[in-house]
């Protein structure tokens, strides 16, 4: 083996602890956006229209999306170079994290809908019963 190749080796295995690094970074970075358990459960509004907002507010991700991006693009090129020895580890933390994102992402667009129809319905249902009382 000359002394090049052995060089290269070498570097190539510097590279592939920093790939597999820079994915595992990634994805801490990408869960310490998500919102904690709490955030999403606990509330302190007067009313529901306060209680909708502030869980909008706590089923926001932050950069977790962007972090995930960049763990996936990392472990893309990692495993298309064949740099992992093992990466079955990542590939699921990545295809976990996903799917909890996605799952966060959902209830956010549903949470967004009724802060939306609340008030809509609210106000429908004031003109109905200024209506009547003004019927009787």
């Amino acid at each position: 083996m000359s002394q090049t190749t052995l060089g290269d080796d070498e570097l190539f295995g510097e590279a592939a602890e920093e790939m597999r690094a820079d994915v595992e970074n990634h994805l801490q970075q990408a869960r310490a956006e998500l919102p904690a358990a709490a955030d999403v459960w606990e509330t302190e509004a007067d009313n529901v229209l306060g209680v909708l907002n502030g869980l909008r507010s706590a089923l926001d991700v932050g950069d977790a999306e962007e972090h995930l991006r960049q763990a996936k693009k990392w472990y893309t090129m990692g495993e298309r170079a064949d740099a992992f020895e093992d990466a079955a580890d990542l590939a699921a933390a990545i295809e976990d994290l996903e799917s909890l994102i996605a799952s966060i992402d959902e209830a956010h667009a549903d949470v967004s809908d009724l802060t939306n129809a609340v008030p809509e319905l609210r106000g429908t249902l004031q003109e109905f019963a200024e209506a009547e009382a003004d019927d009787e």
